[in-house]
């Protein structure tokens, strides 16, 4: 059986290709658990710093196959297998790794909902985003009824989750869905610069940026801002710290190795 999902490491950067261009890149059960074995995949590999989700062809992805995945669901499975990354960050095991995602074309259902889970976004102007669950007899349940009132405000959300219409990119940015809008074909390897200058920087300095982002969002911003000056500390002890001192002091860019 073909693979569904492509995934390579080079320059510290993992690069997650959903690969079934030939259905538009609808998901079905197993391009969901090769898109979460991959997530795991980068997630366990200390090598791996940054993360680029892209797609293959002219679409993003044309959504969920919901002939396959609704009756799946309905009968209690899981979108994702247990004991993996999620990708969607909603439950079970959540990545500590910053993931830069590139749409194109068709970005629909999941396809929204896994940008709304990745920390940059990069649309090409052709984009055609919609949350048209709605028109399907359901409701988005892969994380957009949460995260796009709390990224674009209540009305802006409401407005696009209950029509199912679809937007283009300059909407996808007003939004905040993505922070970049490029021309087609130049959307991943905008992606992979900005995943390339991430790696660059001091991991463990990342990783606690996005955990503190983290709690001040879950946990409220009081819980974050007690958590603060115990993550500096921690960080202020690591040889990725005397490094940056050191590249302060001898006006380079640093070399850290995550340690």
């Amino acid at each position: 059986m073909a693979e569904r999902i492509r995934y390579e490491t080079k320059s510290h950067v993992a690069r997650i290709a959903l690969d079934r261009a030939s259905k538009r890149n609808a998901f079905d059960l197993l391009m969901l658990r090769e898109l979460a074995e991959a997530y795991t995949t980068f997630e366990d590999d200390p090598d791996a710093r940054c993360a680029i989700v892209h797609a293959n062809g002219d679409h993003f992805t044309a959504g969920l196959d919901l002939a396959e995945v609704g009756p799946a669901v309905a009968s209690g499975a899981a979108l994702f297998p247990d004991g993996c990354v999620d990708p969607l960050g909603l439950r079970g095991r959540v990545r500590t790794k910053p993931v830069v995602i590139a749409i194109q074309g068709y970005c629909l259902t999941i396809g929204i909902e896994l940008a709304l889970a990745c920390d940059v976004g990069i649309a090409a102007s052709d984009v055609k985003c919609g949350q048209i669950e709605i028109k399907r007899g359901i409701f988005p349940f892969g994380g957009a009824t949460i995260r796009l009132p709390a990224r674009a405000g209540w009305g802006n959300a409401m407005r696009w989750l209950l029509t199912g219409d679809t937007f283009d990119a300059n909407e996808a940015l007003r939004l905040g869905l993505v922070q970049e809008v490029v021309a087609p074909g130049q959307q991943t390897e905008r992606a992979i610069t900005i995943a390339e200058t991430i790696a660059k920087q001091a991991p463990l300095g990342v990783y606690a940026t996005l955990e503190s982002a983290r709690i001040a969002e879950h946990e409220g911003e009081p819980a974050a801002a007690r958590a603060l000056l115990d993550q500096a500390r921690k960080l202020m002890a690591t040889d990725d710290a005397r490094e940056g001192l050191m590249s302060f002091v001898e006006r380079r860019e640093g070399r850290f190795t995550g340690r």
